[in-house]
């Protein structure tokens, strides 16, 4: 069984910063693939940024050049860094994981997800 659990959301200012974090317990070797989404309002969820175990990253348009994603495997935690925060980053964020054979589509396919943190940007 595998375990991820997001913090590190909360309220800030438009221009601010946020640093989320995932903790993943339980059969980590079965995840070599983290990931990050969000879903605002009345929105769908859609995917933020990825990273693999070889170190590739992906991102979605709208986050690259201010958002950073980076892993510990030694802490078994996945950070999501969110600079220049927008108010059109207001969302419920969730870490996921699956295991990939060869390099991944950091978009799909997530067997295991978190439980959600929210990030609010006021303007």
């Amino acid at each position: 069984q595998v375990h991820l659990v997001e913090s590190g959301g909360g309220l800030v200012q438009a221009g601010g910063s946020l640093r989320l974090s995932c903790v993943v317990s339980g059969r980590t070797f079965s995840m070599n693939t983290m990931g990050w989404f969000r879903q605002a309002p009345g929105k769908e969820r859609e995917f933020v940024a990825g990273t693999w175990t070889f170190g590739t990253t992906d991102y979605a348009d709208s986050v690259k050049g201010r958002f950073t994603i980076s892993r510990d495997n030694a802490k078994n935690t996945v950070y999501l860094q969110m600079n220049s925060l927008k108010p059109e980053d207001t969302a419920v964020y969730y870490c996921a994981g699956k295991y990939s054979i060869g390099s991944p589509n950091f978009r799909n396919g997530y067997a295991y997800w978190g439980q959600g943190t929210q990030v609010t940007v006021s303007s």
